[in-house]
């Protein structure tokens, strides 16, 4: 743990002259205020106060004072600095001004989760696997023109982006993270770089610092790195797999060394990692709307494409939506395929591990695995399978989460409410828009 001792020491040491208190609003973009380190002491001690009413989804104008309290285990020094010092972050929970932790912080609606299985004995360990695409800029601005027309794990001179991802490796590794791949994806212009796992706050805040640091670094070399989920037609699009695992008493909670015969044909799994899957698979459609919260979310979400549609769960299969990768001991866990990086991290690991639990708490059945290459099953073949498939576009997934209390619960009222309200006003002004392919395929034959 980190004090605030510590954390002035680091300050005298590396001559830091601004501190950027960071949080999110309830659609996972970062916010920051920038303060000078004379005012560090306070934010450490009675926080920064500051106006909730122009955060989205926060508070009204009549009650907008709110309070950002830094997570002192959360200081870091940014790769990028200043001729007249260096700059770090605290990634910050938001409180009411009497000290209260605030029901819209999507990092508080995580913590109530993780205090949910603490209640059970479990603390909840996640990885996920971010895909994002590197564009060409024109005239300052985002193109959608691929860096490169290099392939699935295509390197130099074909992969332009080496020297690249090494940049975002390198600050990601002085900023802690402990990064264990880097590649070229099977797009064009499109990567991949793995983290190691860690409990899920951590892991929920290094993925926001993993999108700033890569965004940041591509814009310093003139590029643009995007996390939107299906940027260009007819090319695969960009997921955020989830691996999961669950830990009690210092021993992972999946595995289950004397379960030689298996589970359904699956050796080394425990009934919890069952269960888990069971509960995840039962709320999926509700859980959708928070991992896939966009209306380009759903353009990844169709069948082909590697994209994971149909609600199954399966060993090795990469065609399920979830599957059981090979490692046992320690190292067990599922994997959650359907999430994009374009969710807020702390609502989507808040909403699968209350879906878990409810799992393993009511012993739910998640049905027999599917070892078959789903993708190339026929409607009818799918349907004798009672295989069903994801919400196929955003209203339909937040007409789901309306109506499931468990994942409701999970999230709060505050946030539902505003999640909700802005998914919907997303899809309604997707809806009357008129695009270019309506254009193209109409204004010439009618």
């Amino acid at each position: 743990m980190t004090s605030s001792e510590d954390i002035l020491k680091k300050i005298k040491e590396k001559d830091v002259r601004f501190v950027r208190l960071q949080f999110v609003d309830i659609q996972g973009i970062v916010k920051n205020v920038a303060i000078p380190v004379s005012q560090i002491e306070k934010a450490m001690g009675q926080g920064i106060s500051f106006d909730g009413s122009s955060v989205e989804g926060f508070v009204r104008i009549e009650e907008s004072d709110m309070v950002l309290k830094p997570d002192l285990n959360t200081f870091q020094l940014l790769p990028w600095g200043h001729n007249s010092g260096s700059i770090a972050r605290m990634i910050c929970d938001v409180q009411q001004p009497g000290g209260e932790s605030f029901q819209g912080d999507p990092r508080y609606v995580l913590r109530r989760a993780i205090e949910d299985a603490a209640t059970m004995g479990f603390e909840m360990n996640t990885g996920p696997e971010l895909e994002f695409f590197l564009f060409e800029k024109k005239e300052g601005r985002a193109t959608t023109i691929p860096h490169d027309n290099a392939g699935y794990f295509d390197f130099g001179p074909v992969d332009l982006a080496e020297n690249i991802r090494r940049e975002i490796v390198i600050a990601l590794e002085g900023m802690g993270f402990e990064i264990e791949a880097s590649h070229h994806e099977v797009a064009s212009g499109q990567h991949e770089i793995d983290f190691k796992y860690g409990d899920a706050l951590t892991t929920a805040d290094n993925v926001l610092t993993f999108k700033y640091v890569t965004r940041t670094i591509a814009n310093n070399m003139g590029l643009h790195a995007t996390f939107m989920p299906k940027p260009l037609f007819g090319e695969n699009g960009s997921g955020m797999h989830v691996n999961i695992s669950l830990f009690k008493d210092g021993k992972n909670a999946f595995y289950d060394q004397y379960n030689e015969h298996g589970i359904n044909g699956i050796s080394g799994i425990s009934d919890t990692l069952k269960y888990f899957i069971g509960g995840v698979l039962k709320h999926i459609n509700a859980i959708t709307a928070v991992t896939n919260p966009t209306v380009n979310s759903y353009k990844r979400l169709v069948p082909g494409y590697e994209a994971p549609v149909y609600i199954s769960w399966s060993g090795a299969n990469r065609s399920s939506l979830i599957r059981i990768p090979a490692a046992r001991g320690s190292s067990t866990r599922v994997e959650l395929r359907s999430p994009d990086p374009s969710c807020n991290p702390y609502l989507a690991f808040a909403a699968i591990l209350t879906a878990g639990l409810d799992g393993i708490r009511n012993q739910i059945d998640p049905g027999e695995p599917v070892s078959d290459n789903i993708y190339e099953m026929d409607a009818e073949e799918r349907k004798d399978r009672n295989i069903r498939s994801l919400p196929g576009t955003l209203r339909d997934a937040l007409n789901e989460l309306e109506q499931d209390e468990i994942i409701i619960n999970a999230l709060g009222s505050h946030v539902l409410n505003d999640f909700l309200r802005l998914g919907r006003a997303e899809w309604d002004a997707y809806r009357v828009q008129v695009h270019d392919w309506e254009i193209q395929r109409y204004i010439n034959i009618m």
